[in-house]
């Protein structure tokens, strides 16, 4: 069983569109009082309504761009930024159309999974596209630390990029900015490694095919897992070739059938299972379930190669299996 979080009432202070595709969102408590605080890195979750009026939640980072040691000990607000996804199940779109200034939201209180790490060595940030909110604070954390950071910032174009002048006046020459409309081409990712000197931290947040892409180059430069850190902004989506398949529950017996459009962790959900999970992700590990049978399909970001060449255990919000039956060890 999940423990519940503290949850809290925020009124919306603003809500304002920073390009077709981006709305940002401030967010204060109704008396004006100042709110728990947060780390660079962290998320807020927020209550949203999808179509057909399930209620469901969604993770948003928490963006800063003020350099004080203590600017984000006790904010008056938090400020957020939601990218319209047309083709996801519809919480983007009710932040982005059915959220207006003077409601209210629920959300959970702070919480950091994507954390900066202390020590030697630079800082390096590389944002994709809205993966930009938790590298913005990451920035304005090193800049109040007087301690060295740059931030290779890629999107599709320069109108799509959220951000852009309070990073140009945080970083200066210290932001790179890519935008793939006017390069020809998606950001260099070797080229940014080769700028990254031994010691230096590597933290990534954007889409899927990024984070696959700088896994794969770090990887082959024999990298220590520990120098590459990472938040993933996007939902899992079913992939070419997916296919419903049984699942057996070994301790109860019950078997189900999983939609190819439906992860293992929903599946389970929704015929009244209580799972453990967090980010549904594939990026914090909690959901993890022992595996009897079946030939797993790993998709996550938790496990090792040696665990998934193991094949006995799996992330069950994301990674699924190859044939038509899976056995779970719960």
């Amino acid at each position: 069983m999940t423990a519940q979080p503290a949850t809290m009432s925020l009124r919306v202070a603003e809500a304002r569109e920073l390009n077709p595709a981006i709305r940002m969102l401030r967010l204060a408590a109704e008396d004006g009082r100042a709110l728990p605080g947060f780390s660079a890195g962290a998320h807020i979750r927020v209550q949203v309504t999808l179509p057909g009026g399930a209620i469901d939640w969604r993770h948003y980072s928490l963006i800063n761009f003020a350099t004080a040691r203590n600017a984000t000990n006790a904010p008056t607000e938090y400020v957020i930024a939601v990218r319209k996804e047309a083709e996801g199940r519809g919480g983007s779109r009710f932040m982005h159309e059915r959220v207006n200034a003077g409601d209210l939201l629920t959300i959970e209180l702070p919480k950091n999974d994507f954390p900066l790490h202390t020590g030697p060595g630079g800082t390096v940030l590389a944002a994709g596209g809205i993966g930009v909110t938790p590298l913005a604070s990451m920035a304005a954390r090193r800049r109040a630390e007087g301690l060295p950071v740059r931030m290779h910032y890629a999107g599709r174009s320069r109108d799509l990029m959220a951000f852009l002048p309070e990073l140009q006046a945080l970083l200066g020459e210290d932001l790179r900015i890519h935008a793939d409309a006017e390069a020809g081409a998606p950001l260099d990712i070797d080229a940014l490694l080769d700028a990254c000197p031994v010691g230096d931290r590597l933290y990534v947040c954007g889409p899927k095919v990024m984070l696959d892409a700088v896994f794969a180059r770090t990887q082959a430069r024999g990298w220590e897992h520990d120098r590459v850190h990472f938040e993933l902004f996007t939902e899992p989506v079913a992939e070419a070739g997916d296919k419903p398949f049984e699942v057996e529950l070994a301790q109860s017996g019950q078997r189900f059938t999983v939609p190819a459009d439906q992860s293992v962790l929903d599946c389970l959900i929704e015929h009244g299972c209580d799972p453990m999970f967090d980010c549904k992700r594939g990026e914090c590990g909690v959901c993890a379930v022992p595996v009897l049978e079946g030939d797993i399909d790993h998709r996550d970001y938790v496990l090792t190669a040696r665990e998934k060449a193991l094949g006995n255990v799996m992330q069950i919000c994301i990674s699924r299996v190859k044939g038509p039956r899976l056995v779970l060890d719960i």
